[in-house]
């Protein structure tokens, strides 16, 4: 091959090259893959229940910044754990994750009851 063609090749190449990284990088980040969207849906319920135990009185605002605070730290280990598997969940970190959201649930229960 002529040095012209080796040029164009590469070009062409290179182009093809750029062109998949910027539609790989348009996808969603595995945002909606199940598990995240499991946990996730989780803590916007949590999330719910604190704000109405909060507006009915039955939890002092100090109890509600606490539990959310906990909501925050779950919904950022789910983001640095999907980070690290290209936006999606293992089981055994939704597994974690779950548990982490039990024990918030059965603290906003005990805190409005």
């Amino acid at each position: 091959m002529s040095f012209r063609k080796n040029v164009i090749v590469a070009v062409a190449l290179a182009a093809f090259g750029v062109g998949g990284i910027a539609a790989a990088d348009a996808s969603p980040w595995g945002y909606h893959h199940p598990r995240r969207v499991e946990v996730n849906h989780r803590l916007a319920h949590q999330d719910h229940r604190i704000d109405r135990a909060l507006r009915e009185g039955r939890i002092t605002p100090r109890q509600a910044a606490n539990l959310h605070y906990r909501d925050r730290m779950i919904r950022y280990h789910e983001r640095v754990d999907a980070y690290h598997h290209g936006g999606h969940l293992t089981l055994a970190e939704q597994a974690a994750l779950n548990r982490h959201e039990n024990r918030v649930s059965r603290q906003i229960y005990r805190s409005a009851h």
